[in-house]
């Protein structure tokens, strides 16, 4: 028993013994694979290390073509370029301003410009940056043929924006720009990197990450001289970005771009049975494609100094009194609320006393004489409906029929930063001027002066609410999105109700009955006299105070007012005090309705309604 004992613990021991040495051997063998790797072969694998990479190339996707309503020929194309990047950790430190000189000519650029791209605590990064965009194909062959002498230096394919069609479009279309700081901290997460190509206004904004597309890739092996050594590099090709189809038409914008003429102002022409914008003009305007050179900084600073503005849509971004196409609104509410009899009459004397303030009418003494409802807003009394604002609605309901018209709340057509304009009350007065509403401020609102402001869009969207007998339709320029490749509709926008009235039909019928009423006994007899089609419409003039007797001219209109609301159109035109006085808006409006309805360019329209010989020299009238 004992030997069988000290035979087992001799077997442990013996077992142990060579588990150590097989140990031991692993322990020395890692040592010496490890030494051979670190002192031996050292700097074999340190040049191997320096020489062989692996290089990924971002392929940029083209931006998706952006064309009218008819989607014949676009409006916005792509066109070949190039950017010129610097990977500074790529450069020799002894050879960089040698590059950078040889780089900088060229370029056309000065060596001092290049480095300010590039900051000293940047010259050690691996990260590219860009230098230098647009260049076009025959400055890049240069540079590849002289790439041994530009180390560091790099291109990439670079497409830029093409817009075909500038002017008044560019409010509409927007344009892009290189992505900054801000915007690639939003998007990161979305696919977007610092090379990124962004939308900053417009449809280019708003349809940024439609129209985008996917960026390629090409992977290879490469060694330092660039090399490719691996077989086969991996590609993964970019992907075209959605094709846009637009609401507008062409040929009714530049239409209405004509007949705006350089008066600064806006004019909107809108479907108000689907919500589509056909036209939408703002002047001034300015040339997308300026943003697309290389002095785009500089432009883009000329126009932000610019005092009239041109950077800014005016048809959605600025807000104005409506003046007295707000008598819509309070023909409207006082048939709905039943506030007072609309065959019943008031006396215009062409003025009103109150608060010890003297109100006057535009027509002065001996005023309009005795007036109902349809013959005031013809004749546009003042009087009129500072009474019915003041005795018989109250600024309560004229604040609540004016926000069911879409005032003073978004208009959400899908374009970037639109004003909601204001819709004043007692309440808003009190939390913004710590003073009390008195009557005279609700006489003001009752002839759309005063607090009370609205942009073209939200008046646009006012008539066809009239035109609808009591819907308004989502007002939008996009209208169809589009596969690059094979032109399939991928999406269609179909129309969608913003607001729908409770208010009774038989008021919608006196109303446009008034506004029909308007064109053919009213102020504008002459201005909206039209053979071919049967205009519903209203004029305003806003004062202004900044501008000594002069003010805005309004007209808003539908047409044809005997037609279904399917085969009407809405018009909405502002020409602002700024300009020579010459009460154009309700011409512009009856050239724009006489050119789409005749299919008519502005000139044959102008002929056509006996325009030509227009006196420039007018007297105001509403």
């Amino acid at each position: 028993m004992l030997n069988n004992s000290n035979d087992v613990k001799l077997s442990t021991q013996t077992k142990v013994f060579f588990l150590l040495i097989f140990l031991l051997i692993c322990v020395f063998s890692y040592i010496f694979r490890l030494y051979s790797m670190q002192i031996i072969n050292g700097e074999h694998y340190k040049t191997q290390s320096k020489t062989l990479s692996s290089q990924v190339n971002i392929i940029p996707a083209q931006r998706g073509e952006i064309f009218d309503r008819k989607a014949l020929y676009p409006i916005v194309v792509n066109s070949e370029s190039f950017a010129v990047e610097v990977t500074p950790a790529e450069i020799p430190a002894n050879k960089y301003d040698t590059v950078i000189s040889k780089l900088a000519s060229f370029l056309g650029m000065t060596k001092a410009s290049i480095d300010k791209k590039i900051p000293k605590y940047e010259r050690r990064s691996y990260s590219s940056i860009q230098i230098k965009t647009n260049v076009p194909f025959s400055i890049i062959s240069n540079i590849a043929e002289n790439k041994s002498d530009l180390p560091g230096v790099s291109w990439v394919s670079k497409p830029i924006r093409n817009y075909l069609h500038t002017g008044s479009m560019s409010h509409i279309v927007g344009y892009v720009g290189d992505i900054n700081r801000d915007e690639i901290t939003v998007l990161y997460n979305q696919g977007y990197n610092k090379r990124s190509i962004v939308g900053k206004t417009g449809i280019e904004k708003q349809y940024d990450a439609l129209l985008q597309g996917t960026p390629g890739k090409e992977m290879a092996t490469i060694d330092v001289h660039g090399r490719i050594i691996s077989d086969v590099p991996i590609f993964e090709p970019p992907k075209m970005g959605k094709n846009l189809v637009l609401t507008i038409d062409s040929d009714i914008q530049k239409l209405v771009e004509n007949a705006l003429g350089e008066r600064v102002g806006a004019s909107v022409v809108l479907k108000p049975a689907t919500g589509e914008v056909l036209a939408m003009v703002s002047y001034p305007f300015f040339d997308s494609n300026i943003f697309t050179s290389d002095d785009a900084g500089i432009e883009y600073s000329k126009l932000l100094n610019d005092s009239s503005k041109p950077l800014l849509n005016r048809a959605i971004q600025l807000s104005y009194p409506p003046a007295s196409t707000f008598k819509i609104i309070m023909s409207t509410a006082m048939l709905q609320e039943d506030a007072f009899p609309a065959a019943k009459k008031i006396e215009c004397k062409g003025k009103m006393v109150y608060g010890g303030h003297v109100f006057h009418c535009h027509v002065h003494e001996p005023g309009h004489g005795w007036l109902d409802m349809k013959n005031a807003m013809a004749q546009s009394c003042d009087v009129y409906y500072w009474t019915i604002g003041r005795d018989n609605l109250g600024i309560e309901k004229i604040a609540s029929y004016s926000k069911e018209f879409g005032f003073g709340k978004s208009s959400q057509i899908d374009l970037p930063s639109q004003v909601s304009g204001l819709v004043p009350t007692a309440e808003w007065k009190e939390k913004k001027y710590h003073s009390k509403w008195v009557g005279g401020d609700t006489m003001s609102c009752s002839i759309g002066q005063g607090y009370m402001e609205a942009t073209p869009l939200q008046l646009a969207n006012m008539v066809a609410m009239v035109s609808n007998e009591g819907k308004i339709y989502k007002p939008h320029i996009l209208k169809e999105v589009r596969d690059p490749v094979t032109n399939e509709i991928i999406e269609e926008i179909k129309p969608t109700i913003l607001t729908e009235s409770t208010i009774d039909k038989e008021v919608w019928k006196q109303v446009q009955e008034s506004m029909r009423y308007t064109v053919t006994d009213g102020t504008p007899q002459y201005p909206m006299h039209n053979d071919l089609v049967q205009i519903a419409c209203k004029t305003g003039t806003a004062e202004v105070d900044q501008y000594k007797d002069s003010w805005h001219s309004w007209l808003v209109a539908y047409a044809p007012y005997d037609a279904p609301p399917e085969d009407r159109i809405c018009v909405v035109t502002i020409v602002e005090a700024c300009n020579t006085w010459e009460w154009w808006a309700p011409y512009a409006t009856n050239i724009i309705i006489q050119g789409i309805f005749a299919e008519q360019t502005y000139e044959e329209a102008v002929k056509e309604l006996g325009f030509q010989y227009l006196m420039k020299d007018r007297t105001r009238r509403e």
